[in-house]
């Protein structure tokens, strides 16, 4: 299985680089994916080039080059960071808004310790950044600056990134928040909270990303406070959530979250399949898979309860990348991936091209066209990748 879905995911990078990759206004030793296939002169010159997306597509290359650290890899990793702070028009700091700051941060994090491949000396700065703009009085982040929006896309991603580079209390305390103000009945995360001159209004909508950003925060913060307790962790299932063990409540609600992810955002085949759109939505299923991968290898096996969270999220993965292989189309021997994982995919001829309305990018006419849409397919099959080491579609 590991064979099969390491191939699909070569086969997936190797689509995203033949349609998508290019130099930035032809400069050597740059790289950027290309917004849309087939693509204009606008995305070609790269007049649109959504910073987020960029985030992602570097996230991918770094799945690739964990499977597989290859020089060629190696060299576009370093080339597209080249691209971005180029396109950019100044430091990565230059962006109004703070999820896209977080998801850059995630993704170049990422990048420390690999061999052959460095961060930029700014990240740093970039971190710092986001984390200054953390309100005072809600302790968390705004949308984007200026904004009375506090949401999930920008939180989420601050929170992974703040307990990956230890600063554990700022992470809980914004998952603690999302917590208490943002999960609704089913057990499914909400988009965030407006300030008005009315008070505070919730935002009901539905991301699969929000749920995905959400359970990845708590397991970071679930392995760094295990990590610092040396009590035993035998059978957790039975453990209440005020245990001493200020890890326990982490993992408890982590088991949740994947349960409502089954129940809620996927089919009863487990194929995750929350209707979304290409443009930035695109991007939302992939992000679950992405985390839903980590929960599957990550999350302590110490427990009945755990290993069972931990089988049902690889179902979801391997299920979804399945479902999405089977739907694809192929052009000149690579895949182009549906935005619905359980529907056949279309080809993006004659699509009108996405379109920005308020910070959002709203997909194409057929989805189909947009990077954002491809980079989840890839991200899926790169989830598969590393889910299919330890389990297999007979065995979850």
């Amino acid at each position: 299985m590991l064979e099969i879905w390491a191939h699909r995911a070569d086969l997936a990078e190797a689509a995203i680089n033949d349609r998508h990759a290019s130099k930035v206004w032809g400069i050597p030793g740059t790289n950027l994916g290309v917004v849309a296939w087939p693509s204009a002169s606008r995305d070609e010159l790269f007049l649109h080039w959504h910073y987020w997306w960029q985030a992602h597509y570097l996230d991918c290359q770094i799945d690739a080059f964990k499977r597989g650290a290859t020089n060629v890899r190696a060299k576009r990793l370093t080339r597209t960071v080249r691209g971005i702070r180029l396109r950019n028009l100044g430091p990565l700091t230059r962006n109004r808004y703070y999820d896209d700051r977080a998801w850059m941060a995630l993704a170049l994090g990422r990048m420390r310790g690999l061999p052959r491949v460095h961060p930029p000396s700014t990240l740093d700065a970039l971190e710092m950044d986001i984390i200054a703009g953390v309100d005072p009085n809600l302790g968390v982040l705004p949308w984007k600056t200026g904004a009375s929006f506090f949401n999930v896309p920008a939180n989420g991603p601050m929170a992974i990134m703040c307990a990956r580079s230890g600063r554990l209390d700022l992470a809980v305390s914004v998952t603690d928040w999302i917590s208490r103000n943002l999960i609704n009945d089913d057990g499914i995360v909400m988009d965030g909270v407006r300030m008005s001159m009315h008070g505070p209004e919730v935002v009901t909508d539905i991301h699969p990303y929000n749920q995905g950003t959400f359970m990845g925060a708590e397991l970071e913060i679930a392995l760094a406070l295990r990590g610092q307790s040396a009590t035993p962790v035998e059978n957790l299932e039975y453990a209440e959530a005020d245990s001493a063990d200020a890890y326990i409540p982490h993992i408890m609600l982590i088991r949740d979250l994947v349960q409502s992810t089954a129940t809620h955002l996927a089919s009863t085949h487990y194929v995750l399949n929350w209707p979304t759109t290409g443009g930035d939505g695109g991007l939302f299923n992939g992000i679950l898979a992405r985390y839903l991968a980590d929960i599957a290898l990550r999350l302590p096996a110490d427990s009945h309860l755990n290993r069972a969270t931990k089988r049902l999220a690889a179902r979801m993965v391997l299920n979804s990348a399945e479902s999405a292989w089977r739907h694809r189309l192929e052009v000149d021997g690579l895949p182009v991936f549906s935005n619905h994982w359980d529907t056949d995919a279309q080809l993006p001829r004659n699509a009108v091209p996405a379109t920005s309305e308020r910070g959002t990018i709203l997909g194409s006419t057929v989805p189909e066209r947009d990077l954002s849409v491809q980079l989840s397919g890839w991200m899926l099959m790169e989830a598969a990748a590393r889910v299919s080491e330890k389990y297999s579609a007979t065995r979850v």
